[in-house]
């Protein structure tokens, strides 16, 4: 099986390959923002840094342990959710806009960290070592993509997912109905943490090589327009909304230098027209305005 696997990712065109793990990658990243932001109303722009942690722990769970790829994802997800959880102690009493600011500057503290962390290289980067698995790794992605993909369809439609909703909407009335929102939006930013973590664990075996710089605040900015995109709060809109953006620019590279000019101009014209996504979901602008406790504009 692992020959025929491996004959199989043989055979197609490295560049292609490249955009079809990269779009893998992204899905796993954009499910774990999408249960943070879209099922629980929390705007984080964070995200790449928790990425990071995941990235660098698992590079070095392989460097010093040589653990085999399953198990050392195992240990970066939790470990990057136990960060998060302590993070988000703190910082998930804010709402809105406060909340964006301190998930920004936990971020920036990160970078920094990495940027100054002799057992990772500092501002030189890691060398990453292959992972030890059965299979190749753009398989491997994809499986982590899908696992993705059912575990949060399964939150989404389970009790816990209900209660995000519910802390999503009126987080007063959630309150008030029984819902403890505290613990409730801690296990929905670890959840979400552990799939970036794992989304950074997979994004450094296959670059083998990763530096704090890579996951500066555009990456989280880039994040979470693949969820909004696709529309907040959905689960496919998520998928399709990080494949877009993670191929756009490879698929606009003939227009040379103006292809970040038309992809930029694509997503604004995305974003007036469709501003709850391309499959629906929540509109960003009334997430904010419910987070600082005024009425949404639109009547959906």
């Amino acid at each position: 099986m692992a020959d025929f696997l491996n004959s199989l990712v043989g055979s197609i065109d490295p560049y292609m390959l490249q955009i079809f793990v990269n779009v893998g990658i992204a899905i796993v990243l954009a499910l774990g923002l999408n249960v943070i932001t879209g099922l629980t109303g929390q705007l984080s722009l964070g995200h790449a840094a928790f990425m990071s942690i995941g990235a660098f722990t698992s590079a070095m769970v392989t460097i010093k342990t040589g653990l085999p790829f399953v198990a050392n994802l195992a240990v970066t997800g939790v470990v990057t959710a136990i960060v998060a959880a302590m993070i988000g102690f703190p910082i998930l009493r804010l709402t809105g806009d406060y909340l964006a600011i301190c998930t920004l500057g936990f971020a920036e503290i990160v970078k920094v960290f990495f940027l100054n962390f002799e057992p990772t290289n500092k501002a030189l980067g890691l060398t990453v070592p292959p992972a030890k698995t059965a299979i190749p790794m753009p398989i491997y992605v994809w499986v982590v993509a899908i696992f993705a993909i059912v575990l949060v369809t399964f939150v989404q439609n389970s009790r816990f997912g209900r209660a995000l909703k519910a802390i999503r909407e009126d987080e007063i009335a959630a309150d008030a109905m029984g819902i403890n929102t505290a613990r409730y939006k801690i296990q929905a930013f670890a959840l979400g943490s552990f799939l970036a973590g794992i989304g950074g664990g997979l994004y450094a075996h296959f670059l083998s090589y990763i530096n704090p710089s890579d996951f500066g605040f555009l990456k989280s900015v880039d994040i979470l327009a693949m969820v909004v995109l696709g529309g907040l709060g959905s689960v496919p809109g998520a998928v399709i909304g990080s494949s877009i953006l993670a191929s756009a620019p490879e698929f606009l590279r003939f227009m040379s230098q103006y292809r970040m000019l038309v992809y930029g101009a694509l997503l604004v014209f995305l974003m007036v027209f469709r501003p709850n996504g391309l499959l629906g979901g929540v509109n960003l602008t009334d997430l904010l305005l419910r987070a600082i406790g005024k009425k949404p504009t639109s009547k959906g």
